[in-house]
């Protein structure tokens, strides 16, 4: 279940609003991944489909996992005792 987000533009696709800070062509992928990752009771919940290529994050983010939504831009969140938190949509070029 999610508990926070790391960033409001995050939270507004979340509620179902548009961000005019992210590109419209990600916005409801990206909403559809929000919810597996709310609906999702053990991290490893989110390795299928297969395209989400989950992993778990290294260096300055190692308490973060991410699933992708394209080439470029990722979902990243904490994941604790089934619930997440501070998720954001992030460019990860």
């Amino acid at each position: 279940m999610i508990k926070s987000f790391g960033s409001k533009e995050t939270e507004k696709i979340w509620n179902g609003n548009r961000s005019k800070k992210l590109p419209n062509e990600i916005q409801q992928i990206a909403r559809r991944k929000l919810r597996m990752i709310n609906n999702s009771q053990d991290i490893q919940d989110l390795r299928i489909p297969p395209s989400n290529r989950l992993e778990k994050l290294s260096g300055n983010l190692k308490e973060y996992y991410s699933i992708r939504i394209n080439k470029q831009w990722r979902i990243i969140f904490i994941w604790e005792n089934g619930n997440s938190f501070d998720i954001e949509i992030t460019d990860y070029h």
